[in-house]
């Protein structure tokens, strides 16, 4: 058997919260406002905000974020859980005109399970989608082939909000 390393997916399964590190990876970029261009927040709202996804499926693969940290999607109050999904919808339009997609994934994973890489802190991923986007790579060797770095993804983006 083949193997294609990703070294570079350490420090993403290195950065939820952990016995060593108590603290959020998500909390940190909520509260680093100083830092959005290096966090890669392309948008900021009064309870949430719009990041890339440091390690996307896809180009242009948005995670909306809640400020609270909170572990269980029915724990959110109306408020934040509206605001989540006006930035969910607000994204797609602005994904849609940037990049031309055929469609869209929209969605959650609530819990260890479901497939949660950081566990204690909901979000929403939105990722533009076209026909024939997953190749081999994606298939046999669990490796994302983007055509785009994330830098040029967040200059793009953030030029829309």
């Amino acid at each position: 058997m083949d193997r294609l390393w990703s070294p570079w997916r350490a420090k993403y399964i290195a950065s939820g919260v952990d016995a060593e590190s108590p603290t959020c990876v998500f909390c940190e970029i909520g509260r680093d406002t100083e830092n959005d261009l290096n966090n890669y927040v392309v948008f900021r709202g009064q309870l949430n905000f719009l990041a890339l996804n440091l390690f996307p499926y896809i180009t242009g693969h948005l995670l909306v974020i809640p400020y609270a940290h909170l572990g269980e999607f029915d724990s959110a109050s109306k408020d934040v859980t509206d605001e989540m999904m006006d930035l969910t919808k607000r994204s797609q339009a602005v994904l849609r005109e940037v990049y031309k997609p055929a469609g869209f994934n929209v969605g959650m994973n609530l819990g260890a399970a479901a497939g949660a890489g950081i566990v204690d802190h909901i979000h929403i991923h939105i990722l533009p989608r076209w026909s024939g986007d997953t190749n081999f790579m994606t298939t046999v060797a669990e490796t994302r082939v983007l055509p785009e770095s994330l830098a040029d993804t967040y200059a793009k983006l953030r030029a829309q909000f």
